[in-house]
């Protein structure tokens, strides 16, 4: 019976993707749930099982293709499960480190089909645009942000910019695009690699928060000396009752809750002419992995205990390494915090993370000379970098937020009594 193999749902406004590689080839036998292929979202790395125990007939995309959600990928003839089905583990380890495969198929973006003559930017939309509202736009020469938005959730639809069109709206200003590049010789001693999907996203969303937020970046210094305490007296203890290691990030969550409960606008967006409050925290933690810079998300972080915490902190790093992370991992964060010191960052200016308005840098502890009372002290320090949309957070919210940061994790016992 044949049985097809199509693109899974990816996630809330992820309507497409890119066959990175093919992981198994026409002809090979399969056992169900068996990586098949991997595709690249804008967000994300993800494997696509085989549905079924059988054979591999016919690949339908290629490499490099965009593809859509429910488009078939491939097809595939049910039968036995395969002798060799026995060691699924051995396929999936190659697909754990895609960063030298994944680049080279990802050159095909859906704007490069067109010709080199219409490459005027547009400005930003709340939403994500389907690929036929897209393709309208950029064959009209739209701005979309100029067209009125009547879909759910001030989505823009076909209807509305054939609209555009037949009443000759929404035209993108004229300002030339950048010039396209000249050409450039190669040498021998170089390598040309196309941007991987994801790093082309990465690269849009960084430039995106800097062309729209007025950003700012406020810096102050924490003394590690309790935290690091606390740790080292209860970390065996913790990781006996837990199962989870004791780190600081957990301990950062958890005085980022507490700072933003106190400072609102913090963990709040801008949407249009209206700010949006958002009374739950859903945490984006920034993990670097070989595709790019990920940025998992720990829902209702709220409700969740520092164990909690820790394992899930844990999991995503795993997952981010094996390239396990799907979609709904990253959604719907309000607020990130990016630890630079891991890599050894003294000190950084992180860039907020659309749509959230706001992200706290952790940095490297290092001893150093700091005037305690009267006297001069070594003690473990810590930069903090809060950068934050000047537009909706004022300098006292985001001062007065990273002190309260500062002083719940040189004093843990705040956290524990809600001071």
């Amino acid at each position: 019976m044949a049985i097809e193999i199509t693109v899974p749902v990816l996630g809330e406004s992820v309507v497409e993707a890119t066959i990175a590689r093919w992981i198994k080839k026409a002809g090979d036998a399969v056992a169900a749930d068996e990586p098949v292929v991997e595709l690249e979202t804008d967000k994300v790395t993800l494997e696509v099982p085989a549905p079924v125990n059988g054979t591999l007939t016919d690949i339908v995309a290629a490499e490099g293709t965009t593809v859509e959600v429910g488009a078939i990928l491939a097809m595939m003839e049910e039968g036995a499960a395969p002798a060799a089905s026995a060691a699924p583990a051995e396929t999936e380890t190659p697909s754990a480190a895609p960063a030298a495969a994944t680049p080279a198929p990802a050159t095909p973006a859906p704007t490069t089909t067109a010709p080199a003559a219409p490459a005027p930017k547009m400005a930003a939309s709340a939403h994500p645009l389907s690929p036929a509202v897209k393709r309208l736009v950029e064959e009209n020469n739209l701005n979309p942000a100029a067209i009125p938005a009547t879909g759910k959730d001030g989505r823009l639809t076909k209807g509305d910019v054939q609209d555009a069109i037949a009443k000759g709206i929404g035209k993108a200003t004229s300002a030339p695009a950048a010039p396209a590049l000249a050409p450039r010789k190669d040498d021998a001693r170089e390598e040309r690699v196309p941007m991987s999907r994801l790093r082309r996203m990465i690269a849009q969303r960084l430039k995106e928060a800097q062309n729209t937020a007025a950003m700012l970046t406020t810096f102050n210094e924490v003394d590690m000396t309790e935290l690091m305490k606390l740790r080292s007296e209860y970390k065996e203890d913790f990781e006996k009752n837990h199962g989870a290691r004791l780190g600081f990030m957990g301990m950062f969550v958890k005085a980022a809750i507490t700072a933003l409960g106190e400072y609102p606008a913090v963990n709040a967006e801008i949407h249009g002419d209206d700010i949006v409050y958002k009374n739950f925290y859903n945490i984006g933690v920034a993990v670097g992995t070989p595709q790019g810079l990920v940025v998992p998300v720990l829902k209702d972080a709220q409700d969740m205990s520092l164990s909690d915490i820790e394992k899930t902190i844990a999991d995503f790093g795993l997952r981010a390494r094996d390239g396990k992370l799907g979609p709904a991992d990253m959604m719907n964060g309000t607020f990130t915090i990016s630890n630079g010191g891991v890599y050894g960052s003294l000190m950084s200016t992180p860039i907020i993370n659309p749509p959230q308005s706001a992200i706290l840098g952790m940095h490297k502890i290092q001893k150093r000379p700091v005037a305690i009372g009267d006297k001069v002290e070594i003690r473990p320090m810590m930069y903090l970098a809060l950068s934050y949309d000047h537009r909706i957070i004022d300098g006292r919210e985001a001062v007065s937020f990273l002190v309260r940061i500062k002083e719940s994790i040189e004093d843990p016992r705040r956290l524990l009594l809600g001071v």
